[in-house]
């Protein structure tokens, strides 16, 4: 269980600074693509490639890379 914690919390982390470099870089992140959702009905047609590029390839990419990271530093810290 605090395996799943720890590793939560690198998600966490990494998902914090993943969105404020999108915004940053004025791609979308999940919040507006939500937002398109709820006031359009064509919300998928509104998003340019490096939007759809984002959402749905990178940043589950580091995501993932995340928690493979997370899990990796606890079983360091666990192992000593």
């Amino acid at each position: 269980m605090i395996r799943f914690y720890f590793m939560g919390l690198f998600i966490l982390i990494f998902a914090i600074g993943a969105n404020g470099i999108a915004q940053s870089l004025g791609i979308k992140t999940w919040y507006g693509f939500i937002q398109l959702l709820l006031n359009k009905n064509e919300s998928i047609m509104e998003l340019a490639f490096l939007d759809i590029l984002w959402l749905f390839f990178i940043y589950p990419l580091i995501l993932g890379t995340s928690a493979a990271i997370g899990a990796w530093i606890y079983n360091q810290i666990i192992a000593l």
